[in-house]
């Protein structure tokens, strides 16, 4: 019998009405609805009846002339949580995009039953969720991280950004040190969980990859992320593009020990997962964070590698 698939993207699912982050996310979670759903509608019918896209006013999804799509909406005043819990006991498979600040991913996951759960564990999740908790594991696990670059006169500049979000959101790079620990104990004082990192000088790249259980994390795509630094310090993430999956680019088996480092790090990584990092002229990849879902990268990808990662991601969380 054919599957029933709900794609449950939190923020244009209605989840953030009047949020001062709404703007900048929204048009992100779109780009990844769309295109995980529209992975979803390419597989046979007899696999993948319906695809129900849960979307909202401001953020309309619309039936495929096959007719598989079908939007879902919250009611009015129906808080974007409790529209899950109520959907997802009528679904097949759940496939949850959702920001980790607020404990917002983890939070999904609780509300889906893992048997439906399409994505990393909830333990994976949980650990992922906070960049100094996973700095941690990586650490312990060998890892080069950004603390890596701590000493005196080493670091040129620091990143203050909050230790569980999304994005670039409420992120700052600044010079001076004294200024950007002030910043932090600001942060902090007016109740934010901030973390203060060294920053890492090179090229900010994301690796795109596919995990599951028992098997080694496949490497699907080096993207580089386009960031701007106002003269404030401000940091926007203005998006990202495909470079490639060549296995032989000299790089890659770099990558692919980093990845294979990380999955053992931090076991329960499922589906689609995301590495941000930068690579250092000296010390190669240094990861600075997981993201144990769909990120940004996901859009464009199946057609640019000529697969559908929707199938694939279905089977490796099954």
């Amino acid at each position: 019998m054919a599957d029933t698939i709900l794609v449950f993207e939190f923020v244009s699912a209605g989840g953030m009405p009047g949020h001062p982050d709404e703007a900048t996310l929204q048009p992100i979670g779109v780009a990844m609805r769309d295109a995980v759903a529209a992975d979803l509608l390419q597989l046979p019918a007899d696999r993948i009846g319906q695809v129900r896209v849960a979307d909202s006013a401001g953020a309309p999804a619309h039936r495929d002339p096959g007719g598989r799509l079908h939007p879902v909406r919250a009611r009015p005043g129906q808080p974007a949580l409790d529209f899950l819990a109520e959907q997802a006991a009528r679904h097949d498979g759940v496939w949850v995009i959702a920001p980790e600040s607020d404990g917002l991913l983890s939070a999904c996951c609780a509300l889906v039953a893992p048997t439906r759960w399409l994505g990393s564990t909830a333990a994976a999740l949980r650990t992922s969720a906070s960049k100094t908790r996973t700095l941690a594991r990586l650490a312990s696990a060998g890892l080069p991280t950004p603390w890596d670059f701590d000493a005196p006169g080493q670091a040129r500049r620091w990143v203050v950004k909050p230790d569980v979000g999304a994005g670039a959101v409420d992120t700052v790079v600044l010079d001076d040190h004294g200024a950007a620990q002030a910043l932090a104990a600001r942060r902090t004082a007016a109740g934010a969980c901030v973390t203060l990192q060294p920053w890492v000088e090179g090229e900010a790249l994301s690796l795109s990859l596919l995990c599951g259980t028992g098997v080694r994390p496949a490497l699907l795509s080096l993207n580089r992320q386009h960031l701007h630094c106002s003269a404030s310090g401000r940091l926007d993430y203005i998006g990202v593009t495909h470079t490639g999956a060549d296995a032989r680019d000299p790089r890659w088996p770099a990558l692919q020990a980093m990845a294979d480092a990380i999955a053992e790090a931090l076991p329960g990584l499922r589906g689609f997962v995301g590495i941000d990092l930068v690579w250092h002229a000296q010390h190669g990849p240094v990861p600075i964070e997981v993201n144990a879902r769909v990120t940004n990268a996901y859009a464009g990808l199946s057609d640019a590698l000529g697969r559908n990662l929707a199938s694939e991601v279905l089977r490796a969380c099954r």
